[in-house]
Formats: C-alpha cells, structure tokens, sequence
C-alpha cells in the first residue's frame, strides 16, 4: 500500500545536530504515525513469512537464530517502499550528516520472542568499511524496552572510530572484541527512529516477551563516502553502490550467501 507521505518533515534544531555530532545518536519522536507504523510492522512479518519464518515462529524462538532475522527485501509500491524512499528520511540523514545522502541499505530488523537472544555490541562500520559519515534510521515497529531486547547504544563511542570486530557466536555478525560496562537502552514507541553514527557502538539484549520485537532500519552514506568490502581499493559508493537497493516486484526466498547486514 503506497502511502504518499510516510515521514514527518523534520526540521533538525542546531542543538539537535549538535547533540548527534557529540553523543553519536538522536532519538526523534514521532517521524512516522502509529498507522504508518502499524502497516510497516504488517509488511515486515510478510517478509519474515517470505523468508521461511511464521508469525507462531517468531514468537517463541530463542537464543542466537532469534537474535536478528532480517530481510533486505521489500515491494514496489509498498509502505515500505513509500519509507525507505520518502524524500523526508533522506533530508534527515543528509541533515544530520551534513551534506547530501544516498540510501546505502534498508532491511528488517526483527528479534523472535520467547528468548530472542543477545546481538552483541557491534558497529556498523566493523562490516563495509566507510571512510566518512554513514548513519542508520532505525525505526521501532513496535514497544521497545529492556524486556524485549530494545537497542542499547554507547554515547560518544563514535569519536573512538573502527574498532577491532570478532565474530563471537560465528555466524559472520561482528562484535567488539571488549564488552562496554556502561551504555544506554533506548526505550521507544512505534513511531520512534534513533538515528545513530556508523561509529556508534551499538547492541540488543534477549527478548523475553511472547512476541516479536519488531524494527526497520535505513542507512544511508554522505556522497562524497569511500567504501572497502571483498579487499578491494577504496570505491566511490555514490558512484559504485554496494548494494541494490530497489523494490521488488515479488518476495523471493534469500539466497544462501545474503547479505552480511551492513
């Protein structure tokens, strides 16, 4: 269902910049209505359905093959469609970047109930290597707390840059090599998006709830960003994406490498 204006027009106070370019994160209340949300949050579990996982699945499916499933996916002409490319998202990222943006990569980002386990602290440029700003619009598709496994961010680890990733449960995701002591879980309702650096070190706990914890995420890079990935030299990603990032006219099943998320 095409929505034709998904996203709040955000007008990004100075202090708000500010605050990003400091802390390495901005909660922004609001940006998508509950009804948006609640069409997202729908469409979502039809890619989870896509992907061999039903609803009764995510709702009770615990430890590491609960702690992430995501889908890279998404319908021409879907809310989905109407969000990732709404012209107000895209402002908000340039804005907060501090020049002009383009989507990198939009996926699902769904952790099953009944013990959806730890996504370990990790930062999103330990996988494609940027060499400038890169940012997630992460949005909550629904109630975000402790209890189920909400985002936990570290303030200000952005200014430390890229720091050594390990791959503690093997399944190719990345993780700090030291566990922060000291971070802060991001409680959000469904019409919340944390916009938060590349840099930012950032995590989930398990979700202990009989439900699936529900969100979406937007990145985008900064268009003058060089990218690394498969050890080749530095690429202009404006100019050679890494990804393709269009809608699909069907879902398909993922194929068996997929995508490594960032």
């Amino acid at each position: 269902m095409t929505i034709s204006a998904p996203v709040a027009a955000v007008q990004l106070n100075p202090n708000e910049i500010r605050f990003y370019n400091e802390e390495g994160y901005l909660v922004l209340p609001g940006v998508v209505s509950r009804e948006v949300a609640a069409q997202l949050a729908e469409e979502v579990l039809e890619l989870m359905a896509a992907s061999g996982t039903s609803l009764d699945e995510l709702r009770n499916l615990a430890g590491a093959r609960g702690k992430l499933m995501n889908s890279h996916q998404y319908l021409a002409g879907s809310a989905l469609d109407s969000t990732i490319n709404s012209p107000q998202l895209k402002a908000i990222a340039s804005g907060l970047m501090g020049g002009d943006s383009t989507l990198y990569l939009p996926f699902s980002a769904v952790k099953a109930g009944g013990g959806g386990g730890t996504f370990h602290f990790h930062q999103d440029n330990q996988y494609t290597r940027f060499d400038g700003p890169g940012i997630n619009l992460w949005m909550a598709l629904s109630p975000m707390s402790p209890g189920n496994g909400c985002l936990m961010v570290v303030p200000r680890s952005h200014l430390g840059g890229t720091e050594e990733a390990i791959s503690p449960d093997g399944d190719g995701h990345r993780a700090v090599a030291q566990d922060p002591t000291r971070f802060l879980p991001v409680r959000m309702n469904p019409d919340d998006v944390i916009a938060f650096s590349r840099l930012t070190i950032h995590g989930s706990g398990p979700n202990h709830t009989g439900e699936p914890r529900l969100a979406y995420a937007v990145q985008f890079h900064r268009d003058d960003v060089n990218a690394i990935w498969d050890g080749q030299e530095p690429r202009l990603l404006k100019e050679t994406p890494r990804w393709n990032t269009a809608p699909a006219e069907q879902l398909t099943p993922p194929d068996a490498k997929g995508r490594d998320g960032h």
